[in-house]
């Protein structure tokens, strides 16, 4: 029997100790409007960094979550504040965190970013200063809690490659070196990141910076992830403040693909909610036990923000393929 994680056997125990108590985990996993939500463990205690779902001119900040048990969630209020970022003037949005050398980082994106001549085919996007600039960020922090502090003083990618918005970045590693998988707009691109964190890095020989990786039905929020030798490529489709948003994915032999479209996993369920998407993917260490954190809208729903970050288990079949997931009151 293979040993488990200190992780898992402190999952089991709470899981054991709710069920004695009779306190259920439920959806939503906490009060307010989130979305977005990325979910990492750190050592024994489960984090979510999540987007505060309102209006851009008030989504200026990034709450973060803790828990031991996936059941009693503590905030922490504002970890990065846009006060404290220069170049971010809206819509703080879609984090991303990761811990690395004892520091821990925040990947963001700020501003509803365009293309400085409408063209959306590489060009910068406009003049620092302008509400329409901006693009993904990092910050890092000595806690997950923050606070977090802009690490370079302006975006990782402030550019329109491949016509990909630079938004929803999801940060991944491989073979010891870390990528990163981006873009909103319907266009998906990869990079390669300096190992600081500070730059990007060409991704062979000929300086190439960035590389398509636009699969099927794809719209943004990324999930890029690796089990049992395959690798899962997930993302939202459809329109962020309509039913027909959903989660679809792929599956290939490494992050570089091809991949081989597989289709819908998770979508809207009338009436308990609609919009299910931009998620994240959490494997218990030492087990194949997988959940999927993802936002949804619940039914009725008064304004396109109104957004909350819920948990619920992910299965695989025999094939390794995803078993389409059931949205519930409880996870």
């Amino acid at each position: 029997m293979a040993r488990l994680s200190l992780a898992a056997l402190s999952l089991f125990a709470a899981l054991s100790s709710l069920a004695a108590t009779g306190n259920l985990r439920r959806n939503p996993v906490f009060e307010g409007w989130y979305a977005d939500p990325q979910i990492r463990l750190y050592g024994d205690t489960y984090w979510i960094f999540p987007t505060y779902s309102h209006g851009y001119d008030e989504q200026v900040f990034i709450d973060v979550f803790s828990s031991k048990d996936l059941a009693t969630w503590t905030k922490h209020p504002k970890a990065l504040d846009a006060k404290d970022v220069k170049w971010a003037h809206r819509c703080m949005w879609a984090p991303d965190a990761h811990e690395k050398d004892g520091k821990y980082y925040l990947f963001f994106s700020a501003n509803d970013t365009y293309p400085a001549d409408g063209s959306r085919t590489g060009t910068v996007v406009r003049a620092f200063g302008d509400m329409k600039y901006g693009g993904i960020g990092v910050a890092v922090a000595d806690k997950p809690e923050g606070p977090y502090r802009d690490l370079i003083g302006k975006p990782l990618i402030d550019q329109f490659w491949n016509g990909a918005q630079p938004i929803d970045q999801y940060v991944f590693k491989y073979k010891g070196e870390w990528y990163m998988i981006y873009g909103g707009w319907g266009r998906c691109n990869l990079v390669k990141l300096a190992p600081d964190f500070k730059s990007l890095l060409p991704l062979d020989g000929k300086g190439t910076m960035w590389r398509d990786m636009t699969p099927k039905n794809y719209v943004e929020g990324s999930v890029m992830f690796e089990r049992k030798g395959k690798w899962y490529f997930m993302y939202s489709s459809g329109g962020w403040t309509t039913d027909t948003y959903c989660v679809n994915y792929s599956v290939g032999d490494s992050p570089f693909g091809p991949f081989e479209f597989k289709g819908k996993v998770l979508g809207s369920k009338r009436p308990l909610a609609t919009g299910a998407g931009h998620h994240s993917v959490l494997n218990i260490p030492g087990t194949d036990e997988w959940y999927i954190c993802y936002h949804r809208r619940p039914i009725p729903s008064l304004s396109p923000h109104h957004r909350v970050t819920c948990l619920d288990r992910m299965y695989f079949d025999e094939r390794g393929d995803i078993k389409p997931i059931e949205m519930t009151d409880n996870h």
